[in-house]
């Protein structure tokens, strides 16, 4: 089985993007973020023609997420528990034994904007809502964007960004919760001393400069952790066919 998950960073923009690489690479789940649109707007026939049916919980505008397969799945959960306030972010769906979760995390803006402390109460939800789902033996994976580097090496700059968005120790704090939990970082344990990024800031070259962070990431219970490979497809935040990629490269793995 091959899952992924990916910001496409409005779902408009970025259809006939995803397309190309939905018809490239050939997943059997994927979980999408920040949709940027309502339910009644999403483009359903669109993934239809490639072969895939998509489970949505939209948001006009902002946010919104949504998970494509190839098979019927059931939703299991539309948004997280308590933080509607924050908008569309969390979508599970039952896909045969597998509990999908797709997640947008908050951004958080800066440490002194009031978002951050909202961010890290939406952090705290979502480990409060997967606890309160545990089962041994459970085969589940929680996948998105999570606005923040589990640790140093996941960050092009930590010397620099120590203590800033997406790198201070509260979030990582909430972090280190979900492995408590269970959970284990695909990419991270196939690749221990790696350094990859999944992000880069659209401005100031920082793609072809390696200045990015990996903030993307596919997480799975011991049960479903057998990954033999986890990659962040890279080619795949280049321009294709003309077309404008996401500032968020695809992060595919296979079971």
């Amino acid at each position: 089985m091959r899952v992924a998950t990916w910001n496409v960073n409005g779902l408009r923009a970025r259809l006939d993007f995803v397309r190309l690489w939905l018809r490239e690479r050939k997943p059997d789940l994927v979980g999408l973020q920040e949709l940027k649109l309502a339910d009644e707007q999403f483009p359903h026939e669109a993934f239809r023609e490639e072969g895939y049916l998509a489970a949505v919980h939209g948001q006009k505008s902002w946010n919104g997420v949504a998970v494509l397969s190839r098979e019927p799945v059931a939703i299991v959960q539309r948004g997280l528990p308590g933080q509607d306030e924050l908008g569309a972010r969390l979508l599970t769906v039952r896909a045969g034994e597998l509990e999908f979760t797709t997640l947008y995390c908050p951004n958080g803006k800066h440490t002194g904007h009031e978002d951050f402390p909202r961010k890290l109460a939406w952090l705290d939800a979502l480990a409060d809502h997967l606890a309160a789902r545990a089962d041994a033996g459970r085969r589940a994976v929680v996948c998105g964007d999570f606005n923040l580097c589990p640790a140093a090496l996941d960050s092009w700059n930590e010397a620099e960004l120590r203590g800033s968005i997406f790198h201070t120790d509260e979030e990582r704090a909430r972090f280190e919760r979900l492995r408590g939990l269970g959970f284990v970082d695909l990419f991270r344990e196939l690749h221990p001393q790696e350094q990859a990024f999944s992000w880069w800031d659209y401005r100031g070259g920082a793609f072809h400069r390696r200045q990015g962070l990996r903030i993307d990431l596919l997480l799975a219970t011991r049960a479903a952790a057998s990954a033999t490979r986890a990659e962040i497809d890279r080619e795949w935040r280049k321009k294709k066919d003309g077309l404008i990629p996401s500032d968020h490269a695809p992060v595919v793995v296979e079971f």
